[in-house]
């Protein structure tokens, strides 16, 4: 490195002393510059293009999330007030959320909105359409991604797919696992778990509330469903 480093010193020294030397060089670069003009003004381009675009599209998606938002005002304030289907479906003036989820994809407020069309359909008993919408709904928010594979768990288990329901409740209890919702999810998971008869996975979800959550209200009631469902595989 030290070698590298007097090496180049003395090439500067030679052309700041040198103007044949400068001169010389000078004329390799404009060379250079002349011979692969087209491919680097093509390099240039391509990059302006490409850091244009990647400005223009998230102005585009910022101004479009923006529009989103904005059209679920009213589509959540019926959802809240409990009138399904306005909230889905609209009311003639404002879009409903299953059109929000659809012209607004791929922005945060169709992101949003697949989730409350998805819990607005299992409300509807829709629990199929519930589940599609559910599963396309992301977050970063822990405690709202748990929520969406536990309603996702409840649009299954209501479909007769316990095995599949059962584990999306055990996706959501260890999803950044907590002493308030994790419990909830496991006995859940338990009891699809005991719906698809199988027994011994159920007792040991109810067992993980018993020994990862002790201070939670539902030990008691996993203990005697732990009792019952080891009853069961021992039957079995």
């Amino acid at each position: 490195m030290a070698k590298e480093t007097v090496k180049n010193h003395s090439e500067f020294e030679e052309l700041v002393e040198n103007p044949d030397a400068l001169a010389e060089r000078l004329s390799q670069s404009e060379d250079f510059v002349k011979k692969n003009k087209t491919k680097l003004l093509v390099a240039f381009t391509t990059i302006a293009a490409i850091v244009v675009a990647g400005f223009l599209w998230y102005n585009y998606k910022s101004t479009r999330s923006t529009e989103g938002h904005n059209a679920m005002f009213q589509a959540v304030y019926y959802f809240e007030q409990d009138s399904l289907n306005k909230a889905l479906n609209g009311d003639g003036q404002y879009l409903g959320l299953l059109a929000i989820a659809d012209q607004y994809d791929g922005t945060d407020a169709g992101n949003l909105a697949n989730f409350y069309a998805g819990v607005a359909l299992l409300k509807q008993g829709k629990f199929a359409e519930a589940q599609e919408y559910l599963e396309d709904f992301s977050a970063d928010d822990y405690l709202l991604q748990a929520r969406a594979y536990s309603l996702t768990g409840d649009a299954l288990l209501e479909q007769g797919k316990s095995k599949e329901a059962a584990d999306m409740y055990m996706k959501a209890a260890n999803y950044n696992a907590n002493e308030h919702f994790s419990p909830q999810y496991l006995m859940k998971a338990g009891i699809a778990y005991e719906a698809d008869n199988n027994f011994s996975a159920a007792a040991e979800a109810y067992d993980k509330i018993i020994t990862d959550f002790v201070a939670s209200k539902e030990v008691s009631e996993a203990k005697k469903y732990k009792a019952r469902a080891e009853a069961l595989a021992g039957n079995n």
